[in-house]
């Protein structure tokens, strides 16, 4: 039984493998883009909750843009901390700045998206660009972008940074993620025009006007915490032009500072990402452990033919999971010994997201608890 379960295992790890060799191909990488110094106006909106720490540092990176047409709208979300004033310090330094602060949340709304919605409210720009308050950006990423989306003319683009960590057993981790967001999601499929499958990714996602208004914008989302891939789902839903790419180079952010707080972070989409469904998240959750746990104590089995179809699903497992973090990532492959660890933390991650929701009848994030019964209704 285990021998059979292990070869199924094997194939379905074959099949991933041919599908993300495909996909990686059509990854383009931005630092390969030639520069574009000025084809109208673009609107960066920055959101920002408690950024005291990161915000000064990731605008001033920004500010330093190649690309002449830019206007900063800077979204000081309730923050309790000095975000606010750090803001008004940036906008008092560079005439290109504008600072929005907001005091009270509407109801029906999440915090960051109320905030996104806003600053696209107040954007003059004919293309709008959504980033995080912690992203560093090299002077010529946005010059490059805007000339990728003129040259294939997309209405959105989005792209993967490079994610920072300071642990080697984070990193692991981290690259575990990228593994398993991409296996289920296969981000690569945003990039056929043909597919319906969309992508986002919060530290860039860059749209048209026109389109952010034909999507309905961050409105239609605006109980969703994974705001930044459903921005993406919505553009492929409308029927609109969409290009995924990498700029590991030019666009890094730290993910995260600890496991720890890796851990705690996932309580916000992790759920959300399986449709606040406790029967899907169950199945998922056995599914990853059978896939991608078993394999590794099967290899011990004291049986020849099963011992050896685990190492055949191991090394199925490798041939996705090496060129995925080559590509989207900065790191050594050497993470990979960390497979099975990084994949048991997952499962205890997501499960203990779904636990959290159901105890406090809602998601908790920055200090706010969205109920659970108002995210349904937009998930």
């Amino acid at each position: 039984m285990l021998f059979l379960l292990l070869s199924l295992t094997a194939l379905f790890w074959m099949v991933i493998a041919v599908d993300t060799y495909r996909g990686l191909m059509i990854l383009p990488a931005l630092e390969k883009e030639a520069t574009l110094s000025s084809s109208g106006m673009i609107s960066v909106i920055v959101p920002a909750r408690n950024e005291e720490t990161h915000i000064e540092k990731s605008i001033r990176s920004q500010l330093s843009q190649t690309y002449q047409q830019i206007e900063w709208i800077l979204v000081n979300d309730r923050s309790t901390d000095q975000t606010g004033k750090m803001m008004e310090k940036l906008a008092a330094q560079d005439q290109r700045v504008r600072v929005i602060h907001i005091s009270k949340l509407p109801d029906g709304w999440l915090g960051k998206n109320y905030a996104l919605y806003k600053g696209a409210q107040a954007a003059a720009g004919h293309t709008y660009l959504f980033t995080d308050a912690d992203v560093i950006y090299e002077p010529d990423l946005i010059a490059k972008a805007v000339s990728y989306m003129d040259r294939v003319k997309i209405d959105h683009l989005t792209v993967s940074p490079d994610l920072q960590s300071r642990s080697f057993l984070l990193k692991g981790f981290v690259a575990f993620f990228l593994f398993g967001f991409s296996y289920y999601k296969r981000p690569w499929s945003a990039n056929r025009d043909k597919s319906k499958s969309g992508m986002g990714i919060g530290a860039f996602n860059m749209i048209t006007k026109e389109a952010y208004k034909k999507t309905g914008g961050h409105q239609a989302i605006r109980l969703r915490p994974d705001d930044d891939l459903q921005l993406g789902m919505l553009v492929k839903r409308h029927g609109l032009s969409q290009r995924m790419a990498t700029a590991k180079t030019m666009l890094r952010v730290e993910w995260y500072p600890t496991l720890k707080e890796a851990l705690k972070g996932l309580e916000k989409n992790a759920f959300a990402g399986l449709h606040y469904s406790y029967t899907f998240t169950f199945a998922a959750m056995t599914g990853v452990f059978i896939s991608q746990v078993l394999p590794f104590i099967a290899v011990f089995h004291s049986d020849f033919y099963t011992s050896a179809m685990a190492w055949v699903v191991i090394t199925a497992i490798m041939a996705v999971y090496i060129p995925l973090t080559r590509k989207l990532t900065t790191y050594s492959s050497w993470h990979a010994v960390l497979f099975p660890v990084s994949a048991i933390l997952f499962i205890f991650a997501v499960i203990r997201a779904a636990m959290l929701t159901l105890i406090r009848g809602g998601v908790k994030w920055r200090g706010t608890i969205y109920p659970i019964k108002e995210l349904k209704k937009k998930s």
